[in-house]
């Protein structure tokens, strides 16, 4: 291998709550660059991705996929690498075979336009621009509702602030 970084195996990795038992992501990985997995309640590898600040990222896929946050097992490196960051990356997914994973729903904002009702659809073809985008909010903000519920039913006790600006076009992501 050409990097200095070892590759630790999946497997020898400790599980760590994806949650403390305060509601909160630990902030020791704040800032922190590395790779990292995460599992669902039964500990079932749901997701394995690489971020510059795994704090930032874990708390986006928190919200995004509240119902399969449950684990992770992480590696950190010193100096960021895309490199390094994808050689561990493919080792881990190599290791556990082929995993499903929409990384779509992992990676990229929620769609509010998916959860119209047929009558909202119907609705937004007749509106003109200023009356579409005020759909859109209203959509995503009862989105934005459930996803709070859900993570406040799991004793999530962290700030979670969407941006209001892509609520216009439908779409929900933390506010960065």
């Amino acid at each position: 291998m050409t990097t200095q970084t070892e590759i630790l195996s999946l497997s020898s990795l400790d599980y760590l709550p994806f949650l403390d038992e305060n509601g909160i992501i630990s902030e020791e990985i704040q800032g922190k660059i590395g790779v990292y997995a995460i599992f669902d309640q039964e500990k079932v590898l749901q997701f394995v991705g690489y971020s510059r600040d795994i704090y930032l990222s874990l708390k986006q896929h928190l919200v995004r996929q509240p119902n399969h946050c449950y684990w992770i097992k992480l590696q950190t490196i010193s100096r960021p690498s895309r490199t390094i960051l994808e050689e561990i990356r493919q080792a881990w997914l190599s290791e556990n075979g082929s995993i499903q994973m929409d990384e779509a729903k992992w990676t990229q904002p929620i769609d509010a336009k998916l959860v119209m009702s047929e009558t909202e659809k119907q609705d937004y073809q007749k509106l003109d621009e200023m009356g579409q985008i005020k759909l859109l909010k209203k959509v995503s903000r009862r989105v934005e509702e459930t996803i709070l519920q859900q993570l406040k039913e799991r004793g999530v006790q962290l700030e979670i602030r969407f941006s209001p600006k892509l609520k216009e076009e439908g779409l929900l992501d933390l506010k960065p």
